[in-house]
């Protein structure tokens, strides 16, 4: 009910004036591990899905194409800010990770941070992630993740249904939903909280159904 496209663009059209003073400082560290994981290669055209605020943009190489997207226009606007403050020359769109309106194979790069816990269908999100990287392309994702290796319980399904209202949902495993959405995870790093944050690089394999 409440992880729902509209009333994600609403809290965190709330959220865009506070959002650095809360954010920024915390996970600073984190961004830079899961975007260092990167390949870098001049010239490469790069996607910053759900990119807020624009935080990642400090860490990314200067000499590649650059493309930022989000729900929440109010978030797009100081996405745009930061770009202009930074000197980068960011294409910086309003846009649904869940249907992105890019072309099969466009990037080289697709960068998901702190957006697979928080859309409503992260099995999408990702699909649309797999659909607009290029055959080589890399996925960088940094979030917040249940253990792998056992679904949540009772207490974290039931503490769940408060993140999720508020910010964001803790019930979420990782290796899962990348595996099944055709990715193949080069690394995974736990970057903040005893692990509760994972910074994951991964890289696209082809799926059945893209054969043509």
């Amino acid at each position: 009910m409440f992880n729902a496209t509209d009333w994600n663009r609403l809290r965190y059209t709330a959220y865009a004036p506070l959002y650095d003073a809360v954010t920024e400082r915390a996970l600073r560290r984190p961004r830079r591990i899961s975007l260092g994981q990167i390949d870098w290669q001049p010239g490469m055209r790069v996607l910053l899905i759900g990119a807020g605020t624009g935080l990642d943009m400090p860490f990314i190489p200067p000499d590649i194409e650059l493309h930022a997207t989000d729900l929440c226009p109010a978030m797009v606007k100081r996405s745009q800010q930061r770009a202009q403050a930074l000197h980068r020359d960011v294409a910086c769109r309003v846009m649904d990770a869940e249907a992105l309106a890019y072309p099969d194979g466009h990037f080289d790069v697709v960068i998901m941070h702190l957006i697979i816990a928080v859309m409503p269908d992260p099995v999408q999100g990702l699909a649309e992630a797999h659909r607009v990287l290029n055959n080589d392309g890399q996925l960088g994702v940094m979030d917040k993740f249940q253990p792998d290796d056992h679904p949540a319980g009772a207490l974290r399904r039931g503490f769940n249904v408060v993140t999720s209202a508020l910010a964001t949902d803790i019930t979420r495993q990782a290796t899962p939903l990348l595996h099944n959405a055709g990715f193949s995870i080069r690394h995974d790093e736990p970057v903040m909280m005893n692990g509760l944050f994972r910074a994951l690089l991964a890289a696209k394999q082809a799926r059945p159904d893209d054969a043509h």
